[in-house]
């Protein structure tokens, strides 16, 4: 066992847990910056692209999923219904996830670790997907004849023009990471604010999932996504979770656990969520687990 996994005390000071912020605020910009260097880097495949979406909806339809365009019907009822789920689609996916992630950062930092790490585990493997299996969006799809309700009724992240997009790969549709993201964040919250020791939560809580379900219908409605691309999406995300150990129960916040459980956690082990002892700030917490 290293030093590193006895409390921070006092002399740990300002600067350095400025120092721990600072790194934290660097790590998920770097890896969001690779996340979509990478995406880039299959834009110029549009014919497999094709290829692949004709191959994704004759699934769908073997598999009898319902049809896109029944969502997006239900949207097409009112220029205001289909207007606000193109800006659910477009401005809440990056603002609700770092809002969420700040949340947990400052106030259950020992969750942060771990949503940290399953959110790079499946933002990973969805960037591998991404590159290997490029797919067009049903909105592109001749044959789905559905509306690209950003372009029609705005507002939209995308360019009309696949190839002059420079900020966006749209052949990245599966896995959709809109709905894996928001699954993520309503687990998250729901984890974390479990009740102590065994207790029960508020059931409240579980409103949450409202986020995902909401998110489902807003990629779908909007034709952006198919219902293949959340289904792969849930499933790469529980493919994160059983990797990533969960926090435990005394973990709940950054005060609750004591320093025996401290002591039998190494610095830096990645995949192992640390407890953190009492009156322990967040960025130290974190900064102890990273």
């Amino acid at each position: 066992m290293t030093a590193h996994t006895t409390p921070a005390g006092p002399a740990a000071g300002p600067r350095a847990a400025r120092r721990r912020l600072i790194r934290e605020l660097l790590l998920v910009a770097g890896f969001f910056t690779v996340y979509k260097a990478g995406r880039l880097l299959s834009t110029d495949r549009t014919g497999e692209a094709f290829r692949n979406a004709e191959r994704i909806w004759d699934a769908e339809r073997a598999l009898h999923l319902p049809g896109e365009g029944a969502v997006q019907r239900l949207l097409l009822h009112g220029d205001a219904l289909v207007t606000t789920a193109n800006t659910y689609y477009a401005g809440v996916h990056f603002p609700a996830t770092a809002l969420f992630l700040i949340w947990l950062y400052v106030r259950r930092p020992a969750h942060y670790l771990w949503t940290r790490r399953v959110l790079a585990v499946l933002t990973g493997a969805a960037l591998v997907l991404h590159l290997a299996y490029p797919l067009a969006p049903p909105r592109m799809l001749p044959v789905a004849r559905l509306v690209d309700t950003g372009q029609v009724y705005g507002p939209t992240v995308y360019r009309a023009s696949p190839d002059t997009d420079t900020l966006a790969n749209q052949f990245a549709a599966m896995p959709s990471l809109h709905f894996g993201w928001a699954l993520m964040l309503a687990i998250g919250v729901i984890v974390a604010t479990r009740g102590r020791k065994g207790a029960k939560g508020s059931r409240w809580r579980l409103l949450w999932l409202l986020h995902p379900l909401v998110t489902l219908l807003v990629i779908v409605g909007t034709a952006n996504h198919y219902w293949l691309d959340a289904i792969v999406a849930a499933a790469l995300l529980g493919i994160a979770l059983l990797l990533v150990p969960r926090p435990r129960a005394s973990d709940r916040d950054g005060t609750d656990a004591g320093t025996d459980s401290a002591a039998g956690t190494e610095d830096g082990a990645e995949g192992v969520v640390p407890a953190f002892p009492r009156r322990k700030s967040a960025v130290a917490a974190v900064g102890a687990g990273k």
